[in-house]
């Protein structure tokens, strides 16, 4: 499947695992040149390794590198390329990028390499880091807030603002090619309607929900920004998150919910972001698109 995003520079925050990683190997595949963001270098250079294909990671890839960047390429241990399935100018389409997003000057010094190695330039970000919490009222501590803000709205805030100046004016022509730049925030089905047991992170996630609709008026018509809110997705978070409630319910008892009797699978949500940011859906933005198999249509 093709969503027309060749030679396009993308950056994508928490894109090591999850949702973020699925996003990541489609637009890879789809020709972009791909550069995700995480604060851990160990699960980067694993990323990469699941991402282009390696079935053991660890043979392959060099963990935790020290470093701020790392492409495909580089992370490679030295004739194992003649391995994969993959040409050295495709690994070099995808790189790691260490910083934490949830400090200002994190999301510049990310948007900096990725527009180094993007010869000046962004035109999709994507921002997926996102942390969960079920927490009841009277046990929200500071820090829990502190925690949960800063990488679900403080991130996805001033990793669009350090983007921004790098991200070509829509509908300016290169070479005959007309660029479509965007932004693309996940915020979840309970930034919409809310979800028992966790008001913190509903809250967080309907900062998203306003912030999205806000900054595509302000960065209209140069940048669209657009807004994919998924139900429950069979990812790492969600094994915390049942982890975390220590067994008092199961995926099954999560899917009974939906309409359609399942919950979603980490490439559902991902093919619906490429589908969003394709320049195909140029004319969208300001859009807030539930992915969450009829659950908000119960109302």
């Amino acid at each position: 499947m093709e969503y027309g995003c060749k030679h396009k520079v993308i950056v994508i925050t928490g894109g090591t695992s999850g949702i973020g990683l699925a996003v990541t190997r489609i637009f890879w595949l789809d020709g972009a040149n791909v550069y995700i963001v995480g604060r851990d270098s160990t699960r980067g250079m694993k990323a990469l390794a699941k991402i282009i294909g390696c079935q053991d990671p660890k043979a392959v890839v060099f963990p935790g590198r020290e470093k701020d960047t790392c492409s495909a390429a580089e992370g490679l241990r030295a004739g194992c390329g003649e391995k994969l399935p993959v040409t050295g100018a495709s690994l070099l389409r995808l790189r790691y990028i260490r910083a934490d997003v949830t400090k200002q000057a994190g999301c510049r010094l990310a948007a900096a390499i990725a527009a180094h190695y993007g010869e000046g330039r962004i035109d999709i970000l994507v921002n997926s880091a996102g942390v969960y919490q079920e927490q009841r009222l009277e046990r929200i501590s500071a820090a829990d807030y502190n925690r949960i803000m800063d990488v679900n709205v403080k991130g996805t805030l001033f990793m669009t603002q350090a983007c921004q100046p790098y991200m070509l004016p829509h509908g300016k022509t290169d070479n005959g090619v007309k660029h479509d730049c965007c932004v693309i925030n996940i915020a979840s089905d309970a930034g919409i309607g809310g979800n028992f047991g966790c008001p913190l992170y509903c809250a967080s996630k309907g900062a998203v929900v306003a912030l999205t609709r806000a900054l595509a008026l302000d960065l209209a018509p140069d940048i669209r920004v657009n807004c994919i809110c998924p139900g429950d997705v069979d990812t790492p978070m969600l094994a915390k998150q049942m982890e975390a409630a220590g067994g008092s319910y199961t995926k099954e008892d999560m899917a009974a919910g939906y309409p359609l009797g399942r919950i979603a699978t980490p490439e559902e949500i991902a093919h619906v972001i490429c589908s969003v940011a394709s320049p195909a859906n140029s004319f969208m933005t300001g859009s807030v698109i539930p992915v969450d198999g009829g659950l908000t249509a119960i109302g």
